[in-house]
């Protein structure tokens, strides 16, 4: 990492604690009293200054759900306040530039309601990391876009609060500044067995699991490197572009996956500028093509557009 830093000087590297594979079994061990919340403080400092990292990022899913008290909305709230100011008081001491403290959050309303005081938390944090994507996947019963910029027509109340711009602008109506608001973006598709192949329209019935891809073994997730060369190469015909919820899918045979492109990768971009928000994160590095060989478009294609777009570099769609 130092030999990274030292290339790209102005590099800033934060550490993620947490994930989904985690729980949340160890977050409320962290979370049952003030005491240990210092003295998380206090070892995440040594380990990141250790480490040359410059800050922290709390990927914790989620308090207040997935057997977290309703409590540990509150809890968590202070824990950030307490990272915030032991942060603080370390940097004057040593007068050393202030660790960075973000937190990776969901978009769903249930689980923002649980365990966020957005108003609190957002005033503390430097950055708010909104994880917009996994709207839809193989847990449901029909096909579904996994990161639908907008809504679309006929959808149910639920489902209109399933896309990019509903969770940002409920993490904004509920008190958080719009910059520092950053939007997740994904290069990875989340794939459906269809029921009937006559029927691949987004909204259609599924049946079973998926398969799982030729790399990332996981059913119902496949990396965009494993879309280009699996659904994409020589089944142009059967790649298919949602007009209002601004994201393609693809089907093949009794296959069918959504998943974001450069085009509706680049949308996002204009409209978070729009929008005025604090700017796009990416899950992951390794869902890209990045050898460059896959998607036929060079390497790291979604990323490079991501970053294109936001100098006003702008493709149309092919």
């Amino acid at each position: 990492m130092k030999a990274i830093k030292h290339r790209y000087t102005g590099l800033k590297t934060l550490l993620s604690v947490g994930g989904w594979n985690l729980g949340t079994k160890q977050i409320r061990v962290i979370l049952q009293n003030r005491m240990r919340m210092r003295k998380f403080a206090k070892t995440s400092i040594t380990f990141l200054r250790n480490n040359g990292f410059d800050g922290l990022d709390l990927h914790f899913q989620y308090p207040g759900s997935r057997g977290s008290p309703r409590k540990d909305k509150y809890k968590y709230a202070t824990l950030v306040m307490i990272l915030k100011e032991a942060f603080a008081v370390e940097a004057r001491l040593t007068r050393k530039p202030r660790l960075l403290l973000t937190a990776a959050v969901p978009p769903g309303k249930h689980d923002i309601d649980a365990g966020y005081e957005i108003r609190r938390i957002c005033r503390l944090l430097d950055f708010v990391n909104l994880l917009t994507y996994d709207f839809h996947g193989t847990w449901e019963d029909l096909t579904g876009i996994n990161a639908p910029l907008l809504p679309r027509r006929g959808e149910s109340k639920e489902d209109r609060e399933r896309n990019v711009a509903w969770a940002a602008n409920y993490w904004i109506k509920e008190g958080c500044p719009r910059r520092k608001l950053v939007i997740g973006m994904s290069t990875y598709g989340r794939s459906f067995r269809l029921a009937n192949q006559a029927n691949h329209g987004v909204g259609a019935p599924k049946r079973g699991r998926p398969g799982r891809g030729t790399y990332t073994r996981v059913s119902g997730f496949l990396a965009y490197y494993e879309i280009c060369e699996d659904l994409i190469k020589g089944n142009e015909q059967n790649v298919k572009w949602h007009k209002e919820l601004k994201a393609p899918y693809a089907y093949k045979g009794d296959m069918w996956v959504s998943y974001d492109n450069e085009y509706s990768l680049q949308l996002k971009v204009k409209w978070l500028m729009k929008m005025k928000l604090g700017g796009w994160m990416v899950m992951d590095l390794a869902g890209d093509d990045f050898s460059g060989t896959f998607c036929n478009a060079g390497k790291y294609p979604l990323i490079s557009r991501l970053n294109k777009a936001l100098k006003g570099e702008i493709i149309t769609m092919s």
